[in-house]
C-alpha cells in the first residue's frame, strides 16, 4: 500500500464518517420527540435518559471520526 492509496482511504473514509454524523445528527434533532418516544419504549428509558444517550453517542462518533480517520488523514497528508 502507499501513501497516497492510504491517504485516500483515510480521506474517504473521513469524508463518509462525517457525513454519517451530520445525518444522524439532523435526524435526531428533527424527529427528537418521536424517536426518543420509540427508544424509550424499546430499552425501557425515559426521554431525558434517551437524549441523554443520543448526545453520548453523538459526542463518542465525533471523537472517533475524528482521533482514527481525520488524523490519520491529516497526517499522512502532511507526510
Amino acid at each position: 500500500m502507499t501513501q497516497e492509496f492510504l491517504t485516500t482511504v483515510f480521506g474517504w473514509m473521513t469524508v463518509l464518517n462525517i457525513a454519517l454524523l451530520g445525518f444522524t445528527t439532523l435526524m435526531i434533532l428533527a424527529l427528537h420527540d418521536w424517536i426518543a418516544g420509540i427508544h424509550g419504549r424499546m430499552f425501557q428509558m425515559e426521554r431525558a435518559d434517551v437524549k441523554r444517550a443520543y448526545f453520548r453517542y453523538l459526542a463518542n462518533y465525533k471523537i472517533l471520526t475524528i482521533v482514527f480517520c481525520l488524523m490519520p488523514w491529516l497526517a499522512l497528508k502532511l507526510a
